[in-house]
């Protein structure tokens, strides 16, 4: 099996740490509206169950959910590609020449789409902020990341085949789960938070 980046205890811990505080959201926004002094909807109410199950993969869908997936895939591939490895190998420096190689124009591409005047990637008034630059940047560092991990492990022959790349994705992902666990958890109550309070 896998490690991951949580270990299991660590992981249980903060699953039941979660699940207690939704628990415990769930009465206090129950007893809170009761009373007149505070201005809660209730999740025990028959409103607040349809906003439950109506809403649950809404409060899910979010850009971190996909920036989480994508960073994990690229750190599978980085980490079985040999790139963060101290081993001496025979083909290092002709990978490390050719990854840096591809970095640099890699790098000179997104500065062309993003930095230089009426590109492509910046807002309709010309900035970088609040543009689609902005919105993609996790995925172009994820991307940028997997470029140079698999041609690094290809020159040096840790990847042979793209079946390789594909277990690195996945391996990425397993050691990732517990993230996603948490999300999850993490996601509902902050959902429900928004839910009962605002």
């Amino acid at each position: 099996m896998t490690s991951s980046l949580i270990s299991m205890k660590t992981l249980s811990r903060l699953v039941v740490g979660l699940v207690v505080a939704e628990l415990l959201l769930v009465v206090l926004s129950w007893l809170f509206s009761a009373t007149l002094t505070a201005d809660v909807r209730p999740l025990l109410s028959s409103e607040g169950v349809r906003w439950f199950f109506a809403h649950f993969v809404d409060g899910l869908s979010s850009p971190l959910l996909v920036w989480i997936i994508l960073l994990a895939m690229a750190f599978g591939v980085l980490r079985y590609s040999g790139l963060l490895a101290h081993r001496p190998q025979q083909r290092r420096g002709l990978g490390l020449r050719v990854t840096l190689l591809l970095l640099l124009i890699y790098v000179a591409i997104i500065l062309l789409l993003s930095v230089w005047p009426h590109a492509v990637l910046l807002s309709a008034m010309g900035s970088l902020w609040h543009s689609p630059f902005s919105r993609a940047l996790v995925p172009i560092i994820a991307f940028g990341v997997i470029l140079c991990s698999m041609a690094y492990g290809f020159t040096v022959r840790t990847f042979t085949s793209l079946a390789n790349v594909c277990k690195a994705f996945v391996d990425g992902l397993c050691l990732a789960t517990p993230l996603l666990v948490i999300y999850v958890l993490a996601m509902q109550f902050y959902e429900s938070l928004r839910y009962v309070f605002f």
